[in-house]
C-alpha cells in the first residue's frame, strides 16, 4: 500500500447507522472489508456498541441475538460472524467495546488514583478511552473498520461519536472516513421514493460535528441519478459518493453489488490508497451457487428462542454454507420446543430430513428437546447436536438405551442419582495452561468454558471423516460437562466418544452407531464456518440429510 501521509499507516473507515436500526451496518461493514481484502489489503474490524453491559454474555437472546465467542473466549455482538465470514479475519477481545466496558476501564484507573485527583468527566477521559481502544489498530494493518452500535440520535451513543469526530483531527483527514448507512423508503400510497428521512439523519450526524464522506442509502430498488442528485445536494455529500445499498435475495450479493456501484474505488480514493484490481470471482461463484441449487433439502431446528432467529444467526449461516458446499438449498423449519412437549415431535419434525438441537440455557423447552433426540434417533433422521443438543443427546441415550431412566443434567435437577451432565469445578485450560477452579459462586460469566480448545479425534467415526484430521481446534461456550463417572458403561452401552480433549478428560463429541450420521458436539461448529470456508461437520450433516431425501 501506497499512502501520501508516512506518519499513520492505518486508514480508519468509521461507518454509523441512522433513521432506524436492523439497516444492515454489520453487513455493510463486513462486505467493505471484502472489498478491500480482495484488493489485497490487510483488514481488521472493531464494534464499538453503546449498551452499558460489559458484554453480551449475560443478555437474552430476545433482546440482542446470537452472542458470538471468539477464539481467545471473548463473549461478542454477533456482527463479529458477519466480519469473520466475509474475510479471513480471526478477531477478538479487542475487537468488541461496550460503553460498560469503556466505562469500567475509566472507573477502575480513577480509583486507583492515575487521573491524580483530577475530575473524571466524558470528554476527555471517556472519548480518550475510546479513541485508545480503536488506536490498538494502528501500524497492524492497512484498514481498520470501526462500527459504531446503535442509531444517530441514541443518547447512549453520543461519546462513542464524539470520539470519532475527535479521531479525524488526530489522524487526518487522508487516514479516516466516515460512512453512513441510512434509510430511503418507498412509499407505496404516493409511489414515490422520499429521501427524507435520510435528509434528517445526515442533519442531526453533522450537529454532532461528523460530514458523512459516503452514504449507503438502504432501499428496495436502484436509485435514479436523480435521486442520488437530491440527495447529494441536501446532504452536502459527493454524487459518486451517494450509494445504493438495495435489497437482495441472499447476503453475499452485497459485496458484488457494492462493487457495481464503484464503493471500494470511492473508498480508496479518499483514503489515498492504490490498490490493484478487485478479485471477486469466488463472490460471483458463491453468488451462483446460491442462487441456482440442484437440489433442496429441509432441516428442522428444535429451540426456544425461535420467534428471534437472530438469535441462530451464526447457525443459520453455517447450515446455508453446508448446503453450498453440496451445491444444495436448505430450508429452515425452526420448531419451538415447547411446543414439541405440547404435540409431540413426530408431527411437527414429519418431512424434515435432518434434525439440528442447538445449544442454549436453562430447563426451559428441554423436554422437547430430548423428544426430537428420540426422534431422530428411532427414525434413523440425521441428527446434529450442538453444546446442549450433544448434551441432551447423552441425556436421552442414558435414559432409553442405558436405561439410567432419572439420568439428567444437574443443570436441571440436582438431585438425580444419574447425573451424566454436570458442573465440572476443575479442569485443564489448554488456552491459559492453568488449571481453572470454579464453583457456584463463580460470577455468571466466569463459570463458562470460552474459546478456542483442542479436540483429538477417533479414526473411523463421523467427526473424523468430516474433519479429515487428527486434531481440531474449536470454539467453546458453555457451561457443564460430559461426566467421566458414567463414561464406562454408557460406553458399553454403544455410545461413541469420537472426540476428546488432548488428556482425554473432558469428552467433545459423541456419535451413536447404527445410524446414518448421529452427531453431538460440546463446541459450537458455526462459529468458524464461512461462505468460502464451510465448516466440515455441516457440509457431512447436509450431505447425510440429502441422502436421507434421496437426493
Amino acid at each position: 500500500m501506497k499512502t501520501t501521509n508516512q506518519t499513520h499507516r492505518t486508514k480508519f473507515i468509521f461507518i454509523t447507522g441512522g433513521v432506524l436500526s436492523s439497516l444492515g451496518k454489520g453487513l455493510a461493514a463486513a462486505s467493505i472489508g471484502a472489498l478491500l481484502e480482495s484488493r489485497g489489503l490487510s483488514i481488521t474490524f472493531q464494534k464499538l456498541d453503546p449498551y452499558i453491559n460489559v458484554d453480551p454474555g449475560t443478555m437474552n437472546p430476545f433482546q440482542h441475538g446470537e452472542v458470538y465467542v471468539t477464539d481467545d473466549g471473548a463473549e461478542t455482538d454477533l456482527d463479529l460472524g458477519h466480519y469473520e465470514r466475509y474475510t479471513s479475519v480471526v478477531l477478538g477481545q479487542r475487537n468488541n467495546y461496550t460503553s460498560g466496558r469503556i466505562y469500567h476501564s475509566v472507573i477502575s484507573k480513577e480509583r486507583r488514583g492515575e487521573y491524580l485527583g483530577g475530575t473524571v468527566q466524558v470528554i476527555p477521559h471517556i472519548t480518550d478511552e475510546i479513541k485508545t481502544a480503536i488506536m490498538q489498530f494502528e501500524g497492524e494493518v492497512d484498514v481498520a473498520i470501526i462500527e459504531i452500535g446503535g442509531t444517530i440520535g441514541d443518547i447512549e451513543g453520543l461519546p462513542f461519536l464524539e470520539a470519532i469526530r475527535q479521531f479525524r483531527t488526530d489522524v487526518g483527514r487522508e487516514n479516516s472516513l466516515y460512512i453512513h448507512v441510512t434509510w430511503v423508503p418507498y412509499i407505496k400510497t404516493a409511489g414515490e421514493v422520499k429521501t427524507k428521512p435520510t435528509q434528517h439523519s445526515v442533519k442531526e450526524l453533522r450537529a454532532i460535528g461528523i460530514q458523512p464522506d459516503i452514504l449507503l442509502c438502504r432501499t428496495e430498488s436502484l436509485l435514479s441519478n436523480e435521486l442520488k442528485a437530491k440527495i447529494s445536494l441536501f446532504c452536502n455529500v459527493e454524487k459518486e459518493a451517494v450509494i445504493t445499498a438495495r435489497d437482495v435475495e441472499n447476503i453475499y450479493e452485497v459485496p458484488l453489488c457494492f462493487h457495481d456501484e464503484g464503493l471500494d474505488d470511492i473508498i480508496l480514493n479518499k483514503l489515498n490508497i492504490w490498490t490493484g484490481a478487485p478479485r471477486l470471482d469466488a463472490w460471483q461463484e458463491l453468488v451462483d451457487k446460491v442462487k441456482h441449487p440442484k437440489r433442496e433439502v429441509e432441516i428442522g431446528i428444535i429451540g426456544k428462542y425461535v420467534d428471534l432467529t437472530e438469535s441462530y444467526k451464526s447457525l443459520h449461516e453455517a447450515l446455508v454454507h453446508g448446503a453450498v458446499a453440496n451445491e444444495a438449498k436448505v430450508r429452515l423449519r425452526y420448531v419451538s420446543a415447547e411446543e414439541i412437549e405440547e404435540k409431540g415431535a413426530e408431527g411437527l419434525l414429519a418431512g424434515c430430513h435432518g434434525v439440528l438441537v442447538p445449544g442454549g440455557f436453562g430447563s426451559r423447552g428441554v423436554a422437547g428437546k430430548i423428544q426430537a433426540v428420540t426422534f431422530a434417533r428411532e427414525k434413523k433422521i440425521p441428527y446434529f447436536g450442538i453444546c446442549l443438543g450433544m448434551q441432551l443427546a447423552v441425556i436421552e441415550f442414558a435414559r432409553h438405551i442405558a436405561k439410567m431412566k432419572d439420568a439428567d443434567s444437574t443443570e436441571f435437577n440436582q438431585l438425580t442419582k444419574h447425573p451424566v451432565i454436570y458442573f465440572i469445578k476443575e479442569w485443564y485450560d489448554y488456552r491459559t495452561g492453568k488449571i481453572q477452579i470454579r464453583d457456584e459462586s463463580t460470577a455468571l460469566g466466569g463459570t463458562l468454558r470460552l474459546g478456542a480448545y483442542p479436540c483429538k479425534m477417533v479414526p473411523g467415526t463421523f467427526a473424523h471423516t468430516a474433519y479429515g484430521t487428527d486434531e481440531i481446534q474449536e470454539r467453546h461456550r458453555h457451561r457443564y460437562e460430559f461426566n467421566n463417572a458414567f463414561k464406562d458403561e454408557l460406553v458399553k452401552n454403544g455410545l461413541i466418544i469420537s472426540g476428546t480433549s488432548p488428556d482425554e478428560k473432558l469428552v467433545e463429541i459423541v456419535e451413536l452407531p447404527d445410524h446414518p450420521w448421529f452427531l453431538g458436539c460440546q463446541f459450537h461448529p458455526e462459529f468458524k464456518s464461512g461462505p468460502m470456508k464451510p465448516h466440515p461437520l455441516f457440509t457431512n450433516f447436509i450431505k447425510a440429510a440429502l441422502e436421507n431425501a434421496g437426493l
